[in-house]
């Protein structure tokens, strides 16, 4: 694929309002994507996929055996708890606002439906209800970090 080809294809992408085009040949990946209504143009990114070399028969090395630490006795401790996981992906937050306490802390008892934080996600603040009655043992992710989808958040002794 020559540059004259490249160059039409991105002219193609644009007026069609695709937002992203992917394209992979035999020795090349070609990616458009193209901005925002208010950025006018597209980005384009080439890869050059390196042409397969035929493999050299090479004596087999041993790796060395990496001493394996016993993880039982912690889960053990922790399988008596409850973990409360995050149900969307967002930005944790253990308060409402900077100046207000923190909803839950270690040690506090908390029931069912009282809230345990909150999770920003796409400018949309979502209050975190608890599902369980009992006590926090832990809290597991620290204010303001990114968490993902079932991400354990909170350890709830539930005794």
């Amino acid at each position: 694929m020559d540059l004259k080809e490249i160059q039409n294809l991105i002219r193609f992408v644009a007026k069609s309002g695709a937002s992203e085009v992917k394209l992979e040949m035999d020795d090349v990946k070609i990616t458009i994507k193209t901005g925002a209504e208010e950025e006018k143009g597209a980005t384009t990114f080439l890869q050059q996929m390196p042409a397969m070399q035929p493999m050299q028969a090479a004596p087999p090395v041993a790796a060395p055996a990496a001493p394996v630490a016993p993880t039982a006795p912690a889960e053990d401790e922790n399988s008596k708890y409850i973990t409360i996981k995050s149900p969307i992906i967002g930005t944790f937050y253990r308060k409402s606002a900077p100046d207000k306490p923190a909803f839950v802390e270690v040690g506090k008892s908390i029931a069912e439906g009282d809230v345990l934080c909150v999770i920003e996600a796409m400018k949309l603040f979502n209050e975190i209800e608890s599902e369980v009655s009992g006590t926090i043992v832990k809290v597991l992710v620290d204010d303001a970090s990114p968490v993902e989808f079932d991400q354990p958040l909170f350890l709830v002794d539930p005794s």
